[in-house]
């Protein structure tokens, strides 16, 4: 883990052993992340990431496991993005924003390659944290591309004031514990069709001051949210998660024609910010 800051904004700390995804997330001496309050499922690959207070799933793949094809196996638990080290290419400090590039060379799941590109920053005035990815398919053949981007809060840090909230929600909002307990998942356009960019709120949290957590992600290439918690000892974990496809599976998604096909040599942009406000 590599430490990561600004001159404001929260004190991370970034994965080079896994795509350069975040481990901790610390703000005002709270770590966020939910370490290991979190479900079991039987991947010590994903359990190291979902540690973690961000990581990504894709390029392949995203969710459960599927089939790739008679006879090939399946596609892993979340895609083929985690467990791949970053190559670091700078690492730096400006003006008190911080920095960081890195590229990673991934081997995907049906024998193909991808290449993502990642660029982290810190606004060191407003704190803001910026990700920008581009995702460039290396292989030789096509491959749908996918992606999710899970940003897990540790819920042991909630009281019952902590709200969601964003224009693409039932009534505009509902309480963190949302659904029937241990759990539940929600997964909804993000943002009516033409709008760049969409927003959602988490908050007011106590633990940290009574701030809330503003999530805002580009929509051409994430159009969707989804939003998961889980309760059942020993997790307790709210993940906020901005999504390139509906929460249904690849067959169901194919069959309408959903799935988004990377040609060799073409990229995929996709960007997200968040902060603590």
């Amino acid at each position: 883990m590599i430490e990561f800051k600004g001159l404001a904004g929260p004190s991370l700390t970034l994965d080079r052993s896994s795509v350069l995804d975040i481990g901790a997330c610390v703000v005002d001496g709270v770590d966020l992340a939910p370490g290991r309050a979190i479900p079991d499922d039987g991947d010590p690959r994903i359990d190291h990431s979902l540690e973690g207070f961000l990581f990504t799933c894709g390029p392949d793949h995203i969710r459960h496991p599927e089939p790739i094809g008679e006879g090939r196996g399946t596609y892993p638990l979340h895609g083929s993005f985690s467990s791949h080290p970053a190559e670091i290419l700078s690492f730096e400090t400006v003006e008190g924003n911080a920095e960081a590039r890195a590229v990673v060379s991934v081997r995907l799941a049906d024998g193909g390659s991808a290449r993502l590109e990642r660029f982290w920053r810190i606004d060191g005035k407003t704190g803001e944290v910026h990700l920008s990815d581009r995702v460039t398919n290396t292989g030789d053949e096509p491959f749908p591309a996918m992606l999710m981007y899970h940003m897990n809060i540790g819920a042991r840090h909630f009281d019952d004031g902590v709200r969601l909230s964003g224009a693409m929600l039932d009534g505009g909002g509902f309480p963190w514990a949302f659904g029937e307990d241990p759990g539940g998942v929600v997964c909804v356009p993000a943002v009516k069709e033409g709008e760049p960019w969409a927003e959602v709120r988490l908050g007011p949290i106590q633990a940290i001051g009574g701030k809330t957590l503003r999530v805002r992600f580009r929509t051409d290439a994430l159009p969707f949210l989804q939003i998961w918690r889980n309760q059942q000892a020993p997790a307790n974990v709210l993940g906020i998660e901005p999504v390139s496809h509906r929460w249904e599976p690849r067959s169901v998604l194919a069959e309408r024609g959903e799935l988004d096909l990377l040609a060799p040599g073409e990229a995929r942009d996709y960007a997200l910010s968040f902060a603590f406000v």
